[in-house]
């Protein structure tokens, strides 16, 4: 591919990656390092141009996947490298930690584990299907159906056990409100 067509090529994918790679990295990241992990993103796939398949889109997100945990693994080391160097040249002052304001979805997430939490986003936030999914993952749509069923009965789980106690009993609580209800069918009275 001379030079020309590449630049064209790249020029007409970009601007729909740079978009959906963007709101993905918003979604999972501090701005700085969404925007380190989108110009991380665009550079392979500038590099990798001629192995672009047609789901552009679908396979950046891969690329931007793989690059945000080589970016985590990197904040990784450097944490524990500061620690180190805490411990052998303590600071002068140590102020506490920012207080948390995690809502209730933030938290359920935040206690899954992190394959399910990134599945769930892909399926919610990203609005993947499963065969969208199996792309950016890697994986069967199979598996995709297999893991997205498994981590909404994780997230429903965690969710009830941060509702109050007050919402998870009587009418019009907790599983009133979710739409559903409980099966008699088939039961003995």
């Amino acid at each position: 591919m001379n030079a020309e067509v590449r630049r064209a090529r790249f020029e007409a994918v970009a601007p729909a990656v740079i978009d959906a790679v963007r709101r993905y990295l918003a979604r999972r990241t501090d701005p700085a390092t969404a925007d380190d992990v989108l110009s991380e993103t665009l550079l392979t796939c500038w590099r990798r141009l001629e192995d672009m398949p047609a789901e552009h889109v679908l396979w950046a997100y891969g690329i931007a996947r793989l690059s945000l945990a080589n970016a985590e693994r990197a904040r990784r080391r450097q944490a524990r490298l500061a620690a180190k160097i805490a411990v052998l040249d303590p600071p002068v002052t140590v102020t506490g930690a920012p207080a948390e304001t995690d809502d209730d979805l933030a938290a359920a997430l935040a206690a899954l584990r992190a394959e399910d939490a990134e599945l769930l986003r892909l399926w919610a936030w990203e609005d993947l299907s499963p065969g969208q999914i199996a792309v950016v993952l890697d994986v069967s749509v199979n598996a995709v159906n297999i893991r997205l069923h498994r981590a909404k009965s994780r997230l429903r789980d965690q969710l009830g056990k941060l509702a109050a106690p007050e919402k998870l009993a009587g009418p019009g609580k907790l599983d009133d409100a979710a739409g559903h209800e409980e099966s008699t069918e088939g039961r003995r009275r």
